[in-house]
């Protein structure tokens, strides 16, 4: 994420090499979501770029592979979940949760097949589950069956608000391609363990993904008062302006508790050169 084409010149400096540009980012925000890790497992070494560019404290929310979580629904994959596994190893702390994100198919009936894979996994790591299927968040009796089961495993849900996205028609290109693939899914209050996260969308209008996400506010405001340490995502259907985006709900939260300790300042940015 953090090589957006957009944030080149506006949130990173341009040209700046891509083995830096990482650390560039960690002056913005202190978390990143590998969604790229979904599609291919890097090569040990990019990853051992990547600790090498972040402070021991910056979190990286890991998608495991489609092999593990689509293809073999958690019920297989042993090579490349193990694959996955040892190139992210060079993380050490920065791992900070491993995302096991399920397809919209994987329902009710699917829950003690991902119990056995929690079961089997290393304790070495945290995990998170993302699902999808409608009824875990319109049928009480599937909610509480999944609930159950992530915390005998001490794994959390995470939450992928979409509400404020969804709340009036598309508006931009980016917001009508977005319509259509993302899941209409509520923001979920419950947090499972000490470390919670969220994933929001918003709207490619600022003031609009501003105006979204004030439920937000006095849910993370709530688990940070309960001492919980949660870990948020601010995107928009281009994620033009993100990074600005989360450091400014990161501000609105510190305003209400000022103890929360600040994010980095960024280093500056020049303007835009072709050599």
């Amino acid at each position: 994420m953090w090589t957006h084409k957009s944030w080149q010149g506006r949130f990173l400096a341009h040209p700046l090499a891509a083995q830096e540009r990482l650390r560039a980012y960690a002056g913005w925000c202190t978390a990143v979501e590998g969604n790229t890790t979904f599609y291919a497992t890097p090569a040990r070494e990019t990853v051992a770029s990547w600790a090498r560019q972040t402070e021991p404290g910056f979190r990286f929310v890991l998608k495991l592979p489609r092999a593990v979580t689509h293809d073999h629904r958690l019920a297989g994959g042993d090579t490349d979940l193990h694959a996955f596994l040892d190139a992210i190893e060079p993380l050490g702390p920065r791992a900070h949760a491993l995302w096991i994100q399920l397809p919209a198919t994987f329902g009710p009936t699917d829950v003690p097949a991902l119990a056995r894979f929690l079961g089997g996994l290393p304790t070495s790591h945290r995990y998170a589950v993302e699902v999808r299927h409608p009824a875990f968040f319109d049928d009480p009796g599937a909610v509480g069956m999944l609930e159950r089961t992530l915390t005998r495993f001490d794994a959390e849900w995470v939450s992928f608000d979409t509400t404020a996205f969804f709340r009036t028609q598309p508006a931009s290109d980016a917001e009508r391609e977005a319509w259509s693939r993302k899941p209409r899914t509520p923001l979920r209050t419950r947090a499972l363990t000490d470390r919670p996260i969220v994933r929001y969308l918003g709207r490619d209008d600022p003031t609009r993904t501003v105006e979204g996400w004030r439920p937000l506010l006095d849910v993370v405001s709530g688990w940070l008062r309960e001492g919980r340490s949660p870990t948020v995502f601010v995107h928009t259907p281009d994620n033009a302006d993100a990074p600005a985006l989360a450091r400014r709900f990161h501000d609105e939260v510190r305003a209400r508790l000022p103890g929360v300790a600040p994010l980095p300042e960024p280093a500056p940015v020049g303007p835009a050169t072709l050599f």
